[in-house]
């Protein structure tokens, strides 16, 4: 049963479900199984945000989550894990550090991206509050630049005029330390919307990325590649129209594949859509994908001083920069 303060705040903190499907935002998308398969992404986010507000335990909050449909578990922890983080980021406690380390680890890649959807609806003094330290687990905290990604997504997703009509650009913030990459994060994250936002539709998406500076281009094709192979919602003959369309960032939009299905190797399930996109884009399984981001992976900084998460990303790119020169 939900607590009365739990209700309280999932009623003023989440939108109801019809609000997040694409005729309420006013996306320019016709309806088909598949915009219905990218609308079930942001309604399951819905469902984990109030299961984690209303939860009474994590034990509770856990069992639900096993409950929903393996394909779509990741992003229901993703709201689950922004509605431990608010409670965190307001109050005191360690619901998100006992989630990330228990039950939530498995979406640790997703869970982070909760985190960013969290910031959006915290004030920036509070940020401060939202990164549980998850010291001595992979991928902390080189992956928690995916929180960043996440604030950007959403920015996009709820307030599309301003951030991708007018392409508007965020103050600077810094993460991990880094003010200058904060805005590259957000811009992966804004990748990632524009495909739910024009219905992973291909000529869509990239007239959408094209409105942007140049200078934009390359991470928002990387945030493109994550979500259409992570979330599906393209046909095999639209991902290779998808991969033309990238032109000359097909390598960032191969970066983007890898990562997503890293994150479904990671979670232990790869949906059949997501082998299809990541062969379509990448010429890889998602097994063989994941290898080659394990293999790519950094462990410091770059001589620039990039963030080991950029290194990351810059090594599983020069892997396509190489296979496109050969053939």
């Amino acid at each position: 049963m939900p607590t009365t303060w739990g209700s309280l705040r999932r009623l003023l903190l989440t939108p109801q479900l019809a609000e997040v499907t694409f005729a309420r935002r006013g996306f320019p998308v016709t309806r088909s199984p598949s915009t219905e398969r990218l609308e079930a992404v942001p309604q399951a986010v819905v469902c984990g945000f109030e299961w984690g507000i209303d939860a009474r335990s994590q034990w509770e909050l856990e069992r639900r989550l096993s409950l929903v449909d393996p394909e779509q578990r990741g992003f229901a922890y993703e709201g689950a894990t922004m509605a431990f983080t608010i409670l965190d980021a307001t109050g005191r406690g360690r619901r998100t550090l006992d989630l990330l380390t228990g039950p939530g680890q498995p979406h640790i890649f997703l869970a982070y991206i909760g985190i960013g959807f969290a910031m959006a609806r915290l004030p920036r003094p509070l940020w401060k509050k939202v990164l549980p330290d998850l010291g001595g687990t992979p991928y902390h905290p080189t992956m928690s630049w995916l929180a960043v990604d996440g604030y950007g997504f959403d920015l996009a997703y709820f307030n599309t005029r301003r951030w991708v009509d007018e392409q508007r650009v965020p103050q600077p913030y810094p993460w991990l330390g880094d003010s200058g990459y904060f805005r590259r994060a957000v811009d992966q994250g804004i990748g990632r919307a524009l495909w739910f936002i024009h219905g992973g539709q291909p000529a869509q998406v990239a007239s959408a990325v094209r409105k942007f500076a140049d200078q934009r281009h390359a991470d928002l094709w990387s945030g493109v590649g994550l979500a259409s192979t992570f979330a599906g919602g393209c046909s095999a003959e639209g991902l290779a129209e998808l991969r033309g369309e990238a032109g000359p960032h097909r390598a960032q939009l191969a970066q983007g594949s890898v990562f997503a299905s890293k994150a479904r190797v990671h979670a232990g399930f790869v949906p059949e859509h997501g082998d299809a996109a990541s062969l379509a884009l990448t010429g890889l399984s998602a097994a063989e994908a994941a290898v080659l981001a394990d293999e790519s992976a950094a462990h410091g900084a770059g001589p620039n001083g990039e963030p080991a998460y950029e290194v990351w990303r810059a090594n599983v790119r020069a892997f396509f920069g190489a296979v496109d020169s050969v053939r």
